[in-house]
């Protein structure tokens, strides 16, 4: 802690621009006026960047297993193999 701040080498300052309308909602928010607008944002990057990996595995599957019709013929018959615990 460094003056009542959370401080961390690893981390780099950035400068990123809003409009007057978009900084006021953001600022007016309670989740920002409770932790802070860069942890906020940190958080917003990161499910950003989790959400666009997603969508890119889902089509790298779809692009994969769609030409061939998908995966139902290679897994058929496995769901009888499996041992499934009881309630």
């Amino acid at each position: 802690m460094l003056g009542g701040c959370w401080y961390n080498i690893h981390m780099k300052a950035v400068q990123v621009l809003f409009d007057d309308a978009l900084l006021a909602r953001l600022d007016a928010d309670d989740e920002v006026q409770k932790d802070g607008r860069s942890a906020v944002l940190r958080r917003a990057a990161t499910e950003y960047l989790r959400r666009r990996r997603a969508r890119k595995t889902a089509e790298a599957y779809r692009r994969a297993y769609g030409k061939r019709g998908g995966v139902e013929k290679e897994l058929q018959g496995w769901p009888a193999e499996g041992a499934w615990p009881e309630n």
